[in-house]
């Protein structure tokens, strides 16, 4: 009797532990525009801390391909860690590479799916190329947390977090409360420009908003 007793008390501890987490855990709700006020669709957003550092882990699975002779997706976000495969879905082959100091990388004149993935290991901003179709242009962002969210580009959203159907707004859902350095990154900031920053405090209770302006975007 005094072991189920014990029992059934381990599982109510551990219960209300969980429950207490959930009612911890908050969404963050980005607004990005730009200088004209404009929603800026695309945009990348998350949420660094040391604590969120601690609890960064690669994803599983990743991938950006070739296919109509364009990188798909044209920005993938990924965790430090993750090891990322590039398959050629074209008929002709492609010459992938990276010159980037958060990764330098290339994939020689291939078809098909290289056999080893590329591991992306520093946190940065890739850019991907390839050497015999100029006009294609891609993007790895690399981000040492795990809250991180893209608002959509007139469709869901994609990211670590949740998918949204406002363009410029990005949702970061089950964010420990703490203090946060919000960075905002967008395809179109000047080459090896850094991404915007600011800080914000995600409370004990309730949820957090934050509204960004990015200044100086490409057209």
């Amino acid at each position: 009797m005094t072991q189920r007793r014990t029992r059934w008390t381990g599982w109510l501890a551990a219960g209300l532990a969980c429950s207490a987490w959930s009612t911890q855990a908050a969404t963050v709700q980005v607004d990005v525009v730009d200088d004209a006020g404009r929603p800026v669709a695309g945009a990348v957003v998350f949420l660094e801390s040391p604590a969120a550092r601690a609890l960064v882990r690669p994803l599983p699975q990743a991938e950006v391909a070739q296919e109509k002779k364009q990188f798909l997706p044209g920005v993938l976000v990924v965790p430090v860690g993750t090891q990322v495969h590039f398959p050629n879905r074209d008929s002709v082959r492609h010459h992938v590479y990276s010159f980037s100091p958060a990764k330098k990388f290339e994939l020689k004149l291939y078809a098909g799916t290289p056999a080893n993935p590329v591991l992306f290991d520093q946190p940065g901003v890739v850019s991907l190329g390839c050497n015999i179709h100029d006009r294609m242009v891609g993007w790895i962002l690399v981000v040492d947390t795990p809250y991180y969210a893209q608002a959509p580009e007139g469709g869901p959203g994609e990211g670590g977090a949740a998918s949204v159907s406002s363009p410029g707004r990005a949702l970061l859902q089950s964010v420990p409360p703490g203090n946060y350095k919000l960075r905002v990154w967008h395809p179109r900031l000047a080459p090896g420009a850094a991404a915007h920053e600011q800080a914000l405090v995600v409370p004990s209770t309730g949820n957090a908003q934050a509204a960004v302006k990015m200044a100086g975007l490409a057209p």
